[in-house]
């Protein structure tokens, strides 16, 4: 699944094209793209047409289209894409939806919803007073929203007896932090992700939240990650951050401060990575 920097960058490209163009038309293709639509395609299509797009906004890794009133919500799930076009280009592989645009400029768009896997897929919501989808009230801010309150969230963190990875996964506490960016949190804070976060002081996790910014913002500035080679941006390009990773991904090789070699650890049906030596296992998570 794209992680938040990865989002954030198909974001900042959408808004850049999109913002002030008006929807003319959407086509659907297969059921599963709107299988979160629960009214159906000839709603969604009749609801979605001669709308404007105000913004297109993000919560964690949560996208949407604010159509004034309504979301129109993008699961971009494990291999979701949204990329723009121009008439007469071709259509690309695995498309599950086509949205034709006129943007601010009363040039025709195109924008495709691709998507190998199917996991993802588009629905219509409304929002609340502070324009955030219903079906995304639940998860938290992250670290790049504006009113992220790093000192609240910390003091969460530190009442509760999780291990300290498994909370900066919880998208109802902070959201947005996957698991390449918690390892390398992790490993720029020395603490090791079973610690558990009763066991932490509050400036302490506060100083884990603004590694997990610092990396995310390092991976933003290079397109994300990219691990998957389906994952692209709107014009198609991926990231390159993953040679810049110093955790994730690392199992047997050097640590890059202190030349511990690296290990690999089964944790919630994934992996984590991290250093023996700068990040020392709890002796007890009871």
């Amino acid at each position: 699944m794209p992680e938040l920097p990865e989002v954030e960058v198909v974001r900042r490209g959408l808004a850049a094209h999109t913002t002030g163009a008006t929807i003319e038309r959407v086509e659907t293709f297969g059921h599963r793209v709107l299988r979160r639509h629960l009214p159906g395609p000839e709603d969604f299509a009749g609801r979605v047409a001669g709308r404007r797009i105000e913004a297109v906004c993000r919560r964690g890794k949560f996208l949407w289209l604010d159509l004034g009133g309504d979301a129109l919500l993008a699961h971009l799930g494990m291999s979701g894409q949204l990329l723009l076009a121009r008439p007469g280009d071709p259509s690309p592989k695995h498309l599950h939806a086509r949205f034709e645009l006129v943007d601010a400029s009363g040039a025709p768009l195109l924008v495709h919803f691709v998507d190998q896997r199917t996991f993802g897929g588009l629905a219509l919501a409304g929002v609340d007073a502070d324009g955030i989808p219903d079906p995304v009230q639940h998860i938290a801010r992250d670290p790049f929203d504006p009113l992220f309150d790093a000192a609240a969230v910390a003091r969460r963190i530190t009442s509760r007896p999780s291990g300290i990875k498994r909370q900066l996964l919880d998208q109802t506490i902070v959201s947005g932090i996957g698991n390449i960016y918690a390892d390398e949190a992790l490993w720029r804070a020395g603490l090791h992700g079973e610690r558990r976060g009763d066991r932490l002081t509050k400036p302490a996790v506060i100083r884990l939240l603004g590694h997990a910014h610092e990396v995310m913002a390092d991976a933003l500035g290079e397109g994300g990650t990219s691990f998957d080679s389906l994952y692209v941006n709107v014009n198609g390009e991926s990231g390159y951050f993953e040679r810049s990773l110093n955790a994730y991904g690392r199992e047997g090789q050097p640590c890059r401060r202190c030349g511990t070699l690296m290990r690999r650890e089964h944790f919630m049906n994934r992996s984590s990575f991290s250093c023996p030596r700068c990040q020392p296992r709890p002796r007890t998570t009871s």
